[in-house]
């Protein structure tokens, strides 16, 4: 099978597999449900995946790929560092409002962080990533003097978790404050408290 059908159908399984751990958690979820979602047979999904472990694994890097090359140009572009954390921080309340699903799966992978060593290793380096990113927007506007001589591991640490934060509102009743409202409230507090004052 050429290198694309087999892409086109790992893609149509993992998006299968997204909704059902949307309906049903990890746990409560099985090869069958991933079947009937995906419209292929139990046969063709063993092709590419021995177990249900192994295709939520994949799962994770295939939420990852999706994000990451986007996240990569906000790093990469040549605006200011102030700039482009609003950029990431715009970046997930769209992603939000457009489809929170994906974050109501990254909440479902943080309940499997504490019961399975292979999720804890997978997640582990998506998020150092992910910090190491940011750290690198940091790093950029403290050499440059627009941000203050803050520590860039735990600046870049607090940003991260801030915005990972929105997936309480996949989970909880926010009582009237809206995803957005919240992300862009904390970006001004984070951006405040990091940009150097004009002397």
């Amino acid at each position: 099978m050429e290198q694309s059908r087999k892409d086109e159908r790992k893609e149509q399984i993992l998006n299968a597999a997204l909704l059902v751990l949307v309906e049903k958690g990890y746990e409560s979820s099985r090869i069958d449900d991933i079947v009937a979602k995906s419209s292929l047979s139990k046969g063709a999904i063993y092709w590419y995946y021995k177990s249900k472990k192994e295709i939520y694994l994949d799962l994770v890097n295939f939420w990852v790929l999706r994000y990451s090359a986007f996240l990569n140009h906000i790093v990469e572009k040549d605006a200011l560092p102030s700039q482009q954390l609003q950029d990431l921080f715009q970046y997930f309340i769209d992603q939000y409002e457009s489809n929170p699903e994906p974050f109501k799966v990254l909440a479902e992978f943080w309940s499997m962080v504490g019961k399975d060593e292979d999720f804890k290793d997978k997640l582990q380096t998506v998020y150092s990533n992910f910090q190491a990113l940011v750290a690198t927007i940091i790093s950029a506007g403290v050499q440059s003097g627009e941000f203050k001589n803050v520590n860039i591991k735990i600046t870049a640490l607090s940003i991260m978790v801030n915005i990972e934060s929105i997936i309480w509102f996949t989970l909880f009743d926010a009582h009237g404050v809206t995803a957005k409202e919240y992300m862009e409230t904390i970006k001004e507090f984070i951006l405040a408290g990091i940009i150097k004052k004009p002397s």
